[in-house]
């Protein structure tokens, strides 16, 4: 089994990136579209380089309304012009601090959209064409937009949910609905393990279901996020041992 690796989206309004930042790898900072900016970027990008965790930009639906969790009607023109700025200014940022972009996670209902909508996922690819040499993509297994990065020549990851209870076609459960959330930290620990020993999550109706990850995903807006983080990363290692 590979290393697991646990990353958090970050710079949303939450504030705690400081008590996070300790007990992850891997990290997607909001960067204007459902949250943030520049100021809230600079210091999450920060807090990064002192923790050594990768940065990965966290770009959304240009919708802070509805915290980019409503999907958009737009153009292709207004998403591309959109991405491209919210990019452009996460860019910024890392130039000044003097750090690299490991990856790029689209947020929200951005994220589940090019999951299942192959032109927006070729849209999307279009939006960030010009980073394709520099990071990689967290993407969830068998989306459309797995299969179309790879087939223009991305890099991908294969990313899961830690906190996130599943349907049996590998969507998430809604929010709207009870047992949506894992807030339970033993209960976190045990889905993450299932899916990087077996490649199979169990779902909300107990079916099994064939998937892959190499990174896992903790709300910073789960409720008990913190204590989330550092029971993983004080016991994913002893636990995944033989």
């Amino acid at each position: 089994m590979d290393e697991i690796i646990i990353n958090c989206d970050l710079g949303e309004g939450i504030g705690n990136e400081e008590q996070l930042m300790p007990y992850i790898q891997s990290c997607n900072i909001a960067c204007g579209g459902h949250a943030g900016n520049r100021e809230t970027i600079e210091k999450v990008v920060e807090l990064a380089v002192q923790n050594n965790v990768a940065i990965g930009a966290h770009p959304s639906y240009p919708d802070k309304e509805n915290f980019g969790r409503v999907s958009l009607s737009i153009s292709e023109e207004q998403l591309i012009n959109s991405i491209q700025q919210q990019l452009n200014l996460f860019q910024e940022v890392l130039t000044k601090k003097g750090a690299s972009l490991h990856h790029i996670k689209p947020h929200g209902a951005l994220y589940n959209d090019i999951a299942k909508d192959e032109d927006l996922a070729m849209t999307f690819l279009k939006a960030i064409g010009d980073y394709k040499n520099e990071m990689g993509i967290y993407v969830p297994y068998k989306s459309k937009i797995a299969r179309k990065a790879l087939q223009d020549g991305f890099r991908i990851f294969y990313e899961a949910f830690a906190d996130r209870a599943y349907n049996d076609d590998l969507s998430l459960v809604s929010r709207t609905l009870p047992n949506a959330i894992l807030t339970n930290k033993e209960e976190v620990l045990k889905q993450v393990l299932h899916i990087a020993k077996n490649d199979s999550v169990v779902t909300i109706n107990n079916k099994i279901v064939a998937t892959d990850a190499s990174t896992f995903c903790v709300h910073s807006d789960t409720e008990n996020a913190q204590e989330i983080v550092e029971f993983l990363y004080n016991n994913i290692q002893t636990a995944t041992i033989g």
